[in-house]
């Protein structure tokens, strides 16, 4: 028997008849115009300009409010070129009258002012890094000797980073870890005249924590890495990094943690850098984050000269800074990171 017909398989359409015009429905062609004027005053309003209590989050169309927001953003960036504009014609009317170009407003130069600021003059400064941890690193008694290990059977990745964190630092050696503690290798380490430990931990495959220990008596910082990009990742690089010491170059380590932290990465380096070799390594703090970058100079001529970057590159967030030598349970804390009492201002920094 042949199956009944749904209503799924139809389509219904009821068409009003025409009028000789061509038009459907009784009032011929003053439908249709009124129609076009609708859709005209449609457009128009849309053109206008937004009233003043104008919001577009009140739209509930989600199209429509995009489009209306797109308008708005053109109308308000083709003010601000406009404005642009005419400050630069100004300026250049008025000459050396002009008034001095406004600073714009960044989170560093709006930073809150912190009452631990370095000053170079201070001679409680000067006595502090007389008497310090690295003062026998600065006044030329010691040589820098670093030890690189990693966490318990590290992947491949962090392998090459540790190898090639140990072509930027010179007189740097990476050993495997075997399984010891960091209390086992420290005397090892002071045994065979090392002055640092530096400990790469990894999470899911990737480099994501440094624990760098000065030794013998400390201090020792714990870092967040993130960023890491090892020389292959990285588009126009250099050669492989030479033999030579390199300059060391620390940015905005300001407060008195951070001093004593910039003093710890410069103390990873020997004093004498060989500027024949033309590098330079750059640990740059902003906001908090220390980013890391090796580089070499290349000579255009007398006047030009370029930056090469040789890899690889990675940004450290202190988490935290204990006196001493490693010691998780017994160790006394310089300072810790609480995020959400630190990190509750953000022009609030710490180093």
């Amino acid at each position: 028997h042949p199956r009944p017909p749904q209503l799924g398989h139809f389509r219904f359409r009821f068409n009003k008849p025409k009028n000789k015009s061509g038009s459907r429905g009784g009032n011929g062609g003053a439908d249709g115009a009124e129609a076009k004027e609708e859709v005209k005053m449609e457009k128009s309003e849309a053109e206008a300009a937004f009233p003043p209590t104008f919001n577009v989050s009140e739209i509930k169309n989600k199209q429509r409010r995009h489009s209306m927001f797109v308008k708005y953003k053109q109308e308000k960036s083709k003010l601000k070129i406009q404005l642009k504009k005419k400050k630069k014609k100004e300026r250049k009317a008025l000459g050396d009258k002009a008034p001095p170009k406004e600073v714009p407003k960044t989170i560093e130069n709006q930073r809150v002012y912190d009452e631990t600021t370095v000053d170079p003059e201070d001679e409680e400064i000067a006595f502090d890094e007389g008497t310090d941890e690295f003062s026998a690193y600065f006044n030329g008694l010691t040589n820098p000797k670093v030890l690189i290990t990693t966490s318990d059977r590290p992947r491949g990745r962090t392998v090459k980073f540790c190898e090639q964190l140990a072509t930027v630092i010179p007189d740097a050696h990476v050993y495997y870890r075997r399984g010891l503690a960091l209390k086992r290798i420290i005397p090892q380490c002071l045994a065979r005249n090392f002055t640092y430990l530096m400990v790469i931990n990894e999470d899911r495959k990737m480099p994501n924590g440094l624990v760098l220990c000065h030794l013998p008596d400390g201090p020792t910082a714990h870092f967040k890495i993130s960023n890491v990009r090892l020389r292959k990742e990285m588009k126009r690089r250099g050669k492989d990094p030479t033999e030579h010491f390199p300059e060391v170059i620390l940015n905005n380590f300001t407060t008195r943690l951070g001093h004593s932290i910039g003093r710890q990465f410069a103390a990873l380096f020997p004093q004498d850098p060989q500027f024949v070799g033309r590098q330079v390594a750059t640990f740059h703090n902003q906001r908090d984050f220390v980013f890391f970058r090796f580089h070499r100079y290349i000579f255009k001529n007398e006047k030009k000269v370029g930056i090469q970057e040789l890899g690889p590159r990675f940004t450290l967030k202190l988490r935290s800074l204990q006196k001493g030598t490693f010691d998780s349970k017994f160790g006394e804390y310089e300072w810790v990171l609480k995020r959400h009492e630190m990190d509750a201002c953000r022009r609030k920094f710490q180093l």
